[in-house]
């Protein structure tokens, strides 16, 4: 799945354009590489997001084209969040 379309679904980043940017101005990395938006996401990756001054670490779980609220949350385990 590609790198935008993970973070909408997973809801880590509520909008597909605002995930787009952000990959735009590398402000994301996946296992330590700089990602652009069509970068694809495998189980296993490690996610590195920096947005709004906060930081945040996560590691993907589980793929799914389309999750409820209650299941994007389980798309992902949070490994760090900060400042």
């Amino acid at each position: 799945m590609r790198l935008d379309k993970y973070l909408k679904v997973s809801r880590i980043i509520k909008r597909r354009t605002v995930a787009n940017e952000a990959a735009s101005l590398g402000r994301i990395e996946i296992n330590g590489k700089v990602a652009k938006a069509s970068t694809e996401v495998k189980v296993g990756d490690t996610l590195d997001i920096l947005m709004g001054g906060k930081h945040t670490v996560v590691k993907v779980v589980s793929i799914n084209e389309h999750a409820s609220k209650a299941d994007a949350a389980e798309m992902y385990q949070l490994i760090s969040r900060g400042e």
